[in-house]
């Protein structure tokens, strides 16, 4: 379907990999992984044909309708949510538009002209709105909002469209640039679900390590400049990658011994005459010698002391008959609701469900129209917000901000941290109006865990993290002696974590002492995730 050989691209002077070989057969799920900067959105952008490699040949089959993905949306105008995902807005007249003018051209019988064939019909189908909607439905619309105009809607739910339109079209290769970070943990888990179920090919770019181990079959890694090929999931990859790091270094560190103990006869015995000829034996069998290259050590997540925070009495917040609504939409009567110190708790529910809200009243940022919210004894909160931006001041450095959060911290100390988060020479010196989503959401990360409260709330702190920052996160968050409560659709960084869920759904809270399974295994979820959390 899809074979890449001995591809080579360079970017400012650097070259990002050479002699790349990649290959994607029909029915195929395969990962692209790879620290941030290493190439894989590259790599997207020579199979799509919006750039053109070095050196190399990408060759598809012509009967391969190719479905794309991107990590951002494209900007909405009057549309509705519907028109998006049936292809209407923009797909269909673009496609009628190069069909035409292909036909014109006489090139009839060429794949340009197959696949924008095949793209049409699929989104021109008399079923294709009801193909749409169901595909809105799993990814979590509501019927209500089918006909409402895009532009009322966050970036996040306009990614979802564009989702659904390519699951209407059903490309025999469907490729993913990040398509989780503007997913619920829901509509993750219904994604996920279909996917293993998909008739079609499916290239991925994820950051969401239990999304790839739960689809994924083989991992393809830019490492060294190098595409590495690697079978199974992301997990079995993992101790791949380590094992022949293992063996690699061992053969390496043998073969430097061998190749001492031959220079160390050289130098020893060449003024000897007797045993000039051997001597030189040796430093020849030395060149003859195919040098094994000294390994790069897996990227590991970066460990860190944080400081403690303040210890809090044992109730460290409180909710009694909370009332909240918005307009005539009631999402909470009557709640109550006690967090105790130390405890790592998750909540969970359908969109919608009034997690987020929960979170915000939780935090004192959100007015509710009846009951109370009572501190506990030196409970000091730190919010971590889905719109990080408004947290930062723009005219101050990355450096600047950290230096600020935590007055005692060292600059050579900031500069580790910052560094370990993907924030490295010149990037600490930025304003942070000119960060991108992903290096807003690691810089207030990184204010928390350089002075974290004792309460922290966090929705959705995962969101633009690679792997490895993450796993850097789940680490500071494991040796954290404070209180957590945090949404998140990151099933890994749930299991690490969590030691309660809150089930959020229908105005109702309940609660479950234990872990993600644990909640699971009550609720009978074990064989539909999905199934227990919108129970």
């Amino acid at each position: 379907m899809l074979t890449i050989r001995d591809l080579k691209k360079s970017h400012g002077g650097n070259t990002l990999f050479e002699n790349a070989c990649l290959q994607v057969n029909y029915g195929e799920r395969v990962a692209l992984v790879g620290p941030n900067g290493a190439g894989k959105s590259t790599i997207f952008s020579l199979i799509l044909g919006r750039d053109k490699p070095d050196a190399g040949t990408i060759e598809r089959d012509e009967w391969t309708m190719v479905g794309f993905l991107p990590q951002e949306a494209e900007s909405v105008g009057d549309e509705t949510v519907l028109d998006i995902a049936t292809g209407r807005a923009t797909e269909v007249p673009a496609l009628e538009k190069r069909l035409h003018e292909l036909e014109a051209a006489g090139t009839v019988d060429g794949p340009d002209y197959l696949e924008a064939h095949a793209k049409h019909e699929a989104l021109t189908n008399p079923k294709v709105d009801a193909k749409a909607k169901r595909m809105l439905a799993g990814l979590g619309y509501r019927e209500s909002d089918f006909e409402r105009p895009a532009r009322e809607l966050s970036g996040g739910w306009v990614m979802r469209a564009h989702l659904a339109r390519l699951l209407v079209m059903e490309p025999d290769l469907l490729m993913l640039d990040e398509p989780t970070n503007h997913l619920d943990l829901v509509s993750l888990l219904w994604l996920q679900n279909y996917l293993k179920s998909y008739s079609g090919a499916v290239l991925l770019i994820s950051h969401d390590r239990q999304f790839m181990d739960e689809i994924i079959e083989n991992v393809f890694e830019i490492s060294e400049r190098r595409l590495l090929e690697w079978k199974g999931n992301y997990s079995a990859y993992l101790e791949q990658r380590e094992a022949a790091y293992e063996r690699q270094s061992a053969a390496y560190k043998n073969q430097q011994k061998e190749i001492a103990a031959l220079r160390e006869f050289y130098d020893r015995f060449r003024q000897v005459a007797s045993k000039a000829s051997q001597a030189m034996s040796k430093l020849k069998q030395i060149e003859r010698m195919e040098l094994i290259e000294k390994p790069v050590p897996p990227r590991k997540p970066f460990r860190f002391m944080i400081p403690q925070p303040v210890r809090s009495g044992a109730k460290v917040v409180s909710l009694e008959s909370i009332d909240m609504a918005y307009g005539q939409h009631t999402v909470y009567r009557g709640l109550s609701l006690d967090v105790e110190r130390l405890e790592r708790t998750v909540l969970v529910g359908p969109n919608g469900a009034g997690k987020s809200t929960l979170l915000k009243i939780l935090a004192g940022v959100l007015e509710f129209q009846k009951g109370t919210r009572k501190l506990g004894l030196n409970t000091k909160i730190g919010y971590f917000s889905q719109h990080r931006a408004a947290t930062l001041d723009p005219d101050k450095s990355v450096l600047q901000e950290v230096m600020d959060a935590a007055p005692t911290l060292q600059e050579n100390e900031a500069r580790g941290i910052l560094g370990s988060f993907l924030f490295r020479k010149d990037d600490i010196h930025k304003k942070t109006a000119v960060l991108s989503g992903g290096e807003k959401t690691r810089l207030n990360l990184i204010k928390f865990l350089v002075d974290p409260p004792n309460l922290l709330l966090m929705d959705e702190p995962t969101t633009h993290l690679d792997i490895h920052t993450v796993e850097s996160l789940i680490l500071a968050l494991e040796a954290y002696e404070g209180t957590l409560v945090f949404i998140s659709h990151d099933v890994h960084f749930i299991r690490k974590l969590a030691t309660k869920v809150l089930h959020v759904n229908n105005g109702t809270v309940t609660s479950y002492p234990g872990g993600y399974d644990y909640f699971l295994e009550k609720t009978g979820g074990f064989e539909n995730e999905r199934a227990a959390l919108t129970a």
